[in-house]
């Protein structure tokens, strides 16, 4: 999106405001869809929690999309979206059984990823088709805090445990229709995905019913200028070969997945803030914004780098910024960033801001959450209303009278 159309959505909805670029949306799942075409059986499960505003999730189901969730709100809002509930896959880590039987009875794919629940739902609902998620210990990320592969990770079942695993299934008769991994995001060296895909493809052969294959996501987009991404291309002609191959050697035409979240969406996304004060110190320079990590804390979380921009001075001299919230915390976006000169209301904007951001935002400081903006066909939409001090107080209860009142002679000390 240019600047100009930035500034004017900026000005009649206000800042801060994330603001996604529907046209960028459909780019990303068009380019991820042709590197894979000479796959039979093709789904894209949009990993909704990238971002779940309702109305993107409807978008991502005009598309043609299915949809990854990972908790019972998840699917909720992907059927109230429009989506099938077969369409829906339901992959969550450390829930209880119930949260899965909640989710069955609404009829999504379930994916399990530990043995204990593998078991009881088994013994419970042979009959119901299951995927299992398998941990192939292997670290295809880039960044230690969102690589999943791992031997000390959390989720997926250890392909060392695959012969428990199978004992399950035999003493439950449960059908297995698919099998996963995940191995995190930001997925660089395409070879070593494709060392974990050979994993995945041993484990399937242990299961003679098989209806997808699912391969996770986590494809690296670029955050500036001449930043290194995923070769999807190169990618989707070496993993449908090898897939195709599979699939004749299995004796079956199987679906290939993947469950794409980032790549949808992260590029379309633009977080924009009003610069609130320039503060000269001793040695540094800072740009203070209307906003803080409760509204983006990939920056503090992950020490992601999200480029900032000046859109309200686009041509002006460049200076070196650390750009920071207003938050009671230190919550630095960027340290000495070479920005378009910046005075005080201008705008920036952060680029990169479709995923993982608006969805990981919070109250603290009690502070309101923005707004959403849709762009769509030329035109901004709103998606989501601004909060109001009454958004902060709607689940709270005052105990009014079960306190009493201070005292004057109280208060004066």
């Amino acid at each position: 999106m240019k600047a100009k159309a930035l500034l004017e959505i900026a000005k009649e909805f206000g800042a801060p405001l994330y603001v996604y670029d529907a046209e960028k949306i459909a780019s990303q799942f068009k380019r991820l869809s042709g590197a894979f075409e000479g796959v039979g059986n093709l789904r894209l499960n949009y990993a909704a929690k990238a971002l779940s505003n309702v109305s993107v999730l409807r978008f991502m189901n005009h598309l043609g999309a299915g949809l990854d969730t990972v908790s019972i709100q998840e699917v909720k809002l992907g059927l109230m979206a429009g989506f099938q509930p077969e369409s829906i896959i339901f992959t969550p880590n450390g829930v209880s059984l119930e949260e899965i039987e909640e989710a069955s009875a609404l009829g999504v794919q379930i994916n399990i990823d530990n043995l204990s629940i593998l078991e009881q739902f088994g013994s419970k609902y042979p009959n119901v088709p299951v995927c299992i998620r398998i941990n192939p210990h292997v670290m295809a990320g880039g960044n230690s805090n969102i690589s999943v592969g791992h031997i000390d990770s959390k989720f997926g079942i250890s392909i060392h445990q695959i012969p428990h695993l199978l004992r399950i299934v035999e003493l439950t008769q449960m059908k297995i229709n698919g099998i996963h991994m995940h191995t995190g995001s930001d997925i660089l060296d395409i070879d070593v995905f494709l060392y974990a895909s050979e994993i995945l493809f041993e484990t399937a052969k242990n299961f003679k019913e098989l209806e997808f294959i699912d391969f996770g996501s986590g494809f690296k987009v670029p955050y500036k200028s001449g930043d290194i991404e995923t070769n999807i291309e190169e990618l989707g002609k070496k993993l449908t070969t090898r897939f195709n191959q599979f699939c004749e050697e299995y004796g079956k035409e199987l679906t290939l997945a993947f469950e794409p979240g980032k790549f949808l969406v992260s590029q379309a996304g633009y977080f924009l803030a009003k610069v609130n004060v320039v503060k000269q110190t001793t040695s540094t320079v800072f740009a203070s914004v209307d906003s803080g990590f409760n509204h983006l804390i990939r920056p503090m979380l992950y020490g992601a780098s999200h480029e900032i921009i000046n859109i309200s001075n686009p041509d002006g001299k460049e200076r070196y910024y650390s750009v920071v919230g207003y938050i009671c915390e230190t919550d630095t976006f960027g340290s000495n960033r070479r920005i378009n000169e910046i005075s005080e209301g201008d705008i920036l904007c952060f680029k990169n801001a479709g995923a993982y951001c608006f969805t990981m935002a919070s109250n603290y400081n009690s502070r309101y959450r923005p707004a959403e903006v849709l762009w769509h066909d030329g035109k901004a939409h709103l998606i989501r209303k601004r909060e109001t001090f009454d958004d902060i107080l709607h689940n709270q209860v005052d105990v009014q009278g079960l306190f009493e009142t201070p005292t004057a002679k109280v208060i004066a000390k």
